[in-house]
């Protein structure tokens, strides 16, 4: 599986869009810097997701969360892909990884190479659903957006749509 953390920001942005010619569409925005913390796993086989937000990124918050993720996968070994953010590497892991007795292994990405996880898929077809082009007042109201897609995805058309996708993609860049 793949891991991964993500702000969706209460500013928005600008997507692709069609507008009459001279009539530019405009976004308003709030000036504020607030936003939703999300951590989430893809399943590449399963296409299922395990989330949850956060109010920080720490490595408190990680270690929960990889609790979580033990929990929806009770047996087995779990290869977890990530990348290399400090509170991976954090020393508060340890003992917890430990206890896993190596059922919990966590294999880190290059650095510098996002194309590589899944999530970040994830988390770009959130922002083009939930965010771009759209206005919320408050940041309730984002995270009740938020919640909505990440509850109704299915693990097909999340196969179809991350996992397929990179492994053409894959094999057209290496014939």
């Amino acid at each position: 599986m793949f891991e991964d953390e993500s702000m969706i920001r209460d500013y928005q942005a600008l997507q692709y869009t069609w507008f009459e010619k001279g009539k530019q569409r405009i976004i308003k925005t709030t000036g504020k810097h607030r936003g939703v913390k999300l951590l989430a796993t893809v399943d590449y086989v399963t296409g299922e997701i395990v989330w949850q937000e956060e109010d920080l990124y720490t490595a408190k918050e990680f270690l929960g969360f990889l609790g979580k993720v033990t929990t929806a996968y009770p047996t087995g070994n779990i290869a977890m892909i990530l990348d290399n953010a400090r509170i991976h590497h954090a020393k508060l892991l340890e003992p917890f990884l430990k206890k896993m007795g190596g059922r919990l292994k966590l294999i880190f990405l290059p650095p510098y190479s996002p194309e590589l996880n899944i999530v970040e898929g994830l988390w770009k077809w959130l922002k083009s659903d939930v965010i771009n082009n759209v206005f919320y007042h408050t940041v309730e109201e984002i995270r009740k957006n938020v919640q909505a897609f990440m509850e109704h995805l299915e693990p097909m058309t999340i196969i179809d749509r991350l996992c397929v996708r990179m492994e053409s993609n894959a094999i057209q860049e290496n014939p």
